[in-house]
Order: structure tokens, then C-alpha cells, then sequence
């Protein structure tokens, strides 16, 4: 198999430039005179004659079986599946083997990451392929439930969670529980209401929230990955227990006080903007910047411009520090800067 292989690939890389000619002239005539060939390539007989072997090493070139003097020449594509054929079979052959390996020491990963030493509990992933292959094997070893925060759902575009969707159907068709969190912003979003509604009917759960911790993924309460610090597209894994336990914690708080996903029409434009109107105002008298506003509503950089204007105009507020005072005069703030109708940290 092994010579077969190798013999595919010279007879592909050894063609040269007169071959073409030499190929194009069969292709036209399916005759194998090599004096004839020689003349219309502009070569000598003998250079015809190992042309006409290399292409017929290559299988760009077939002897007609009732007359070998006849040379017909085949598709490219015919030729490139004959060579590839054994490449391709042994390819299947390994990736057998592989599966089989993998399927057998799967079994011990679990003793593994419970009892690895500490300098294994994180692993930091610096590209997006890397962190995309570690959550498809996470998702495939998955048994019982994936804990998720997606902040900022209001910006997630229709291809991405259509390729959530996919992964989330099938691990909700094994019978793993699914939980997002979600900024309220995601509510306004046409592909996340859509998807919701999808994967809810497939038993998955979904409650949003004005702020939200940050981004996290937890596997069976055993492997969480968290973004990197600098915002790129890397990912930290961490095995160690108490570490996932503490950040499943973070999420369990978070999930009680969240409320179930229902899209802004449903639960009526007014309430939507007046809810985010209060937490906007809290955060202005907690001393928040545009940008940390933003963030922790999962909203752009504009759209919250836009609210912090609004609600200085409607406050006859002309800075933060008098938003706020305005704001706890109208009581507006709760009890230790806490807006009306939200709740404590």
C-alpha cells in the first residue's frame, strides 16, 4: 500500500510541459504513432515515447483494451480519483485506527483531569481553530449539562447560531441539559429570537439579564473555558474543580436572578426601555463610563451613548454627577444606589 502511494504521487509530480502537448495531440487523434506525436510536439521520438509513459503512469493516458496500438485520453478528474484511490484507502484506514485509539483512552480522561497535577489545570488556546476543535471535543464528551454566559447576544449574526443550533440539537437529542445567559439586549435580535425559540423546543433554557459576569462555558461542572484577558479570540481552559465549582456558583446566582428569554414585542417596548433606562441610570451613579456601560449591558458602544443622552435630557442633567443626583431626588435609586425595580448585586 505504502509503494502504491508513493508511486501515485511521482507519477503526478514527474509530468512535464511536453506532456500537455503530447495529451492534447492523443486527445485529438487517439492514435499512438510516437513519429507522428514527435512532429506535433516538436520533439524527438524518444522524448515522445517516455511522454507517452509518463502520462500513461499518470492514467491520463489508456491503452484501448482490443488495441493496445490505440492510446485514448482520459479526464483529468478519472485520473486524479484512480491515483488517489489507494492514498484515500489507506487515509480510511488510519482514521479507523484512530477512532479506535481515541474511543479506548477516552475512558480514562475523566481520572485524568480529576487528579492531574495543578500546573495541567489551565491551558491557554491562542487561536480560534484551537478553540473551536477544544469545544467540538468538549461538546462530543459532554454527559450531562453545558452552562453558558454569551454576553453581547443582541450582536450574534444568523450564520453563527445557525452553527450553534446544530451543535446544541445534538447534544439536547442525548439528553444534555442546556443553559444560556443572555444580555437583555439579545431580546431585540431577530436570529437569537429565532434561535431561542428553536432550541427551547428542543429543551433547551435561556433567561436574560441586564449585566452579566462575563463570558463562560462549563462543561459537566468538570472543564470551563473563559476568554482571554486581552479580548482576542483565545480561550483559557480550566480543569482544576474548585475553580469550575466557584465559576458554576457565579452562574447559578446569576441564572436565579435572571429572567426567562421572551422577545421586546412580547413583553412590551415601554417596559424593555424603561428597565434599561434604570439599570443605565444606576450605573451612571456608580461613576460607570460609556464604554464599561456598554460592556456590562452587552450593547454598543453607540446605542448606549444614545440612552445615557436620553436620559440626561429627560433628567435636565448636563453631567453624570447631577444625573445621579437628579435621579436619587426622583427617586428613581433604591436603597445604596440600587435603581428602582432592580436588584442588589
Amino acid at each position: 500500500m505504502e509503494a502504491q502511494h508513493v508511486g501515485a504521487f511521482d507519477a503526478a509530480r514527474l509530468l512535464e510541459d511536453t506532456d500537455t502537448a503530447v495529451y492534447g495531440w492523443v486527445l485529438r487523434h487517439r492514435v499512438s504513432d510516437r513519429a507522428a506525436l514527435a512532429a506535433a510536439a516538436g520533439i524527438s521520438r524518444d522524448e515522445a515515447e517516455r511522454s507517452v509513459e509518463r502520462l500513461l503512469r499518470a492514467r491520463l493516458l489508456h491503452a484501448a483494451p482490443d488495441a493496445p496500438h490505440e492510446l485514448f485520453a482520459v479526464a483529468p478528474e478519472t485520473a486524479a480519483a484512480q491515483l488517489a484511490a489507494p492514498v484515500e484507502a489507506r487515509i480510511r484506514e488510519q482514521q479507523g485506527v484512530l477512532a479506535e485509539i481515541r474511543q479506548e483512552l477516552d475512558r480514562f480522561a475523566p481520572h485524568y483531569h480529576r487528579h492531574k497535577a495543578p500546573r495541567g489545570a489551565l491551558e491557554l488556546l491562542e487561536n480560534v481553530q484551537d478553540v473551536r476543535n477544544t469545544l467540538n471535543q468538549a461538546s462530543d464528551r459532554c454527559r450531562k449539562e453545558v452552562l453558558t454566559s454569551q454576553p453581547g447576544g443582541g450582536a450574534r449574526v444568523p450564520e453563527a447560531m445557525q452553527d450553534a443550533l446544530v451543535r446544541d440539537q445534538a447534544m439536547l437529542e442525548r439528553g444534555i441539559q442546556l443553559r444560556t445567559l443572555y444580555h437583555h439586549t439579545a431580546r431585540f435580535n431577530g436570529p437569537s429570537q429565532a434561535y431561542v425559540a428553536a432550541a427551547s423546543a428542543l429543551g433547551g433554557q435561556y433567561r436574560t439579564a441586564h449585566e452579566l459576569f462575563g463570558r463562560l462555558i462549563v462543561f459537566d461542572r468538570e472543564l470551563a473555558f473563559i476568554p482571554v484577558k486581552d479580548d482576542s479570540w483565545g480561550a483559557v481552559v480550566i480543569r482544576e474543580p474548585s475553580t469550575v465549582a466557584y465559576l458554576c456558583e457565579i452562574f447559578e446566582q446569576t441564572w436565579d436572578r435572571a429572567t426567562p428569554f421572551v422577545d421586546a414585542v412580547s413583553q412590551g417596548l415601554e417596559e424593555v426601555s424603561r428597565e434599561i433606562h434604570e439599570t443605565i441610570v444606576r450605573l451612571l451613579a456608580a461613576g460607570l463610563k460609556d464604554e464599561a456601560i456598554a460592556r456590562r449591558l452587552g450593547m454598543s458602544l453607540r446605542t448606549a451613548r444614545r440612552h445615557i443622552a436620553d436620559i440626561m435630557e429627560e433628567l435636565g442633567a448636563a453631567s453624570r454627577f447631577q444625573a445621579g443626583a437628579q435621579a436619587s431626588a426622583r427617586g428613581l435609586l433604591g436603597p445604596g444606589g440600587v435603581a428602582v425595580g432592580q436588584t442588589s448585586p
